[in-house]
């Protein structure tokens, strides 16, 4: 064998070993891009089955109308809605009123959880101090402090605010807590080494940690205001979609409450995936899954 075809091997097997893996990473994308096909259409499919089968049962009266409904009544409540207006006014505005309160109570929770949190998780004693009276407030139902609210703050959206800012602040300060409990004692030793204040491990060691466990509680801590807002709403307000649940429940439109319910599901749907952008916008410097 000649001694330069060695050479020329490696040379070729070199060539296109780039090839190969470029050709491998078109591969996992395309099986990727196929499951989250077969993902979606399963997803489709199923809700599709699903309506189908309420909509023949209730037309078939194998479960009582009036009471269950059907996607076809719900499906008109909501197109009267949008194109008439509901009893309170236009439906864009009670979703509005609705989504304010929302979102106000969510972003005060949201920080007051997170800077509780840090600090308890970087101070001990003062968590050893607090900790108790935490874990008593956490175990009092907190839908039932909606009542409370409405008498010291009325029926405008101050007593729906604090009714979300209970149910989102725990989810977060325990996520917070934890998150700022688990940093890795080796960064915040070198950190301390290299002569970081403990500002500054708190600022870029501690809280950076801890912002993957804050957003695990995030995607659902929204939820939650959504659900203080709405209860708010049920059991006293002057608009919103609480209301508009309440007054269709007075006046037995079955229709109406699903058809709320929905409207509610969609605006959760939407907060969702904007937290899901935002969090993979921070996130993109982590690895991909291998799995996906």
């Amino acid at each position: 064998m000649s001694p330069d075809v060695l050479p020329e091997a490696q040379v070729a097997l070199t060539t296109t070993e780039p090839g190969s893996k470029t050709d491998r990473a078109q591969s996992r994308a395309r099986v990727a891009r196929r499951r989250r096909i077969v993902v979606m259409a399963a997803r489709v499919l199923l809700l599709v089955v699903v309506l189908g089968l309420w909509e023949v049962l209730a037309r078939t009266d194998a479960i009582d109308p009036f009471n269950f409904s059907m996607p076809s009544q719900i499906w008109d409540q909501i197109w009267t809605w949008i194109n008439h207006g509901t009893a309170l006014g236009s439906l864009g505005e009670q979703i509005w009123y609705t989504l304010q309160e929302a979102l106000l109570g969510w972003v005060i929770g949201v920080v007051a959880g997170v800077v509780l949190g840090i600090v308890l998780g970087r101070i001990t004693l003062l968590a050893d101090v607090l900790g108790p009276y935490i874990k008593v407030l956490n175990s009092v139902p907190r839908i039932v402090l909606a009542p409370i609210f409405m008498i010291w703050f009325g029926l405008g959206p101050a007593s729906k605010v604090a009714s979300a800012v209970v149910l989102v602040f725990f989810p977060v300060f325990f996520n917070a807590f934890q998150g700022a409990r688990e940093v890795d004692r080796n960064l915040v030793a070198n950190a301390r080494i290299l002569g970081a204040s403990d500002r500054r491990v708190t600022l870029q060691v501690v809280v950076p940690s801890a912002t993957t466990w804050i957003f695990t509680s995030l995607h659902v801590s929204f939820g939650f205001a959504l659900i203080g807002a709405i209860v708010g709403e049920y059991i006293g307000a002057t608009k919103g979609i609480g209301l508009l649940v309440a007054q269709s429940q007075g006046t037995f439109n079955a229709a109406g409450v699903y058809a709320a319910m929905v409207i509610l599901a969609v605006v959760a749907l939407l907060a969702e995936g904007l937290l899901t952008f935002a969090e993979r916008r921070i996130f993109r410097w982590k690895p991909a899954d291998s799995g996906s």
